[in-house]
């Protein structure tokens, strides 16, 4: 969350600080700027992702957790004959 926050307030500087150079006509620091804001804006774009999507390996883990504790009690029984009809979503047991 912190990085998010500094790479959005860098982009935020970077970019003022492109208008400002373009405004007064400096082609040189111009360039620096506007390639400083678009690494900001690609950084904080790629942290707030992360952020928000979170870990992988962590949700397969739950995910085998869930399994492994559902699968517990069916080890010895045999598994339901269903009887389903073509193009139907629903299985009579």
């Amino acid at each position: 969350m912190k990085a998010h926050k500094y790479w959005s307030i860098g982009a935020f500087i970077t970019m003022i600080g492109t208008f400002y150079t373009g405004y007064k006509g400096l082609k040189s620091s111009h360039k620096y700027f506007a390639l400083s804001s678009l690494l900001c804006m690609i950084m904080s774009i790629y942290t707030g992702h992360k952020m928000i999507s979170g870990s992988k390996k962590q949700e397969r883990k739950r995910k085998l957790q869930k399994r492994r504790i559902k699968n517990v009690g069916n080890r010895n029984k045999k598994p339901p004959i269903l009887s389903c009809r073509i193009r139907m979503e629903t299985c009579i047991s």
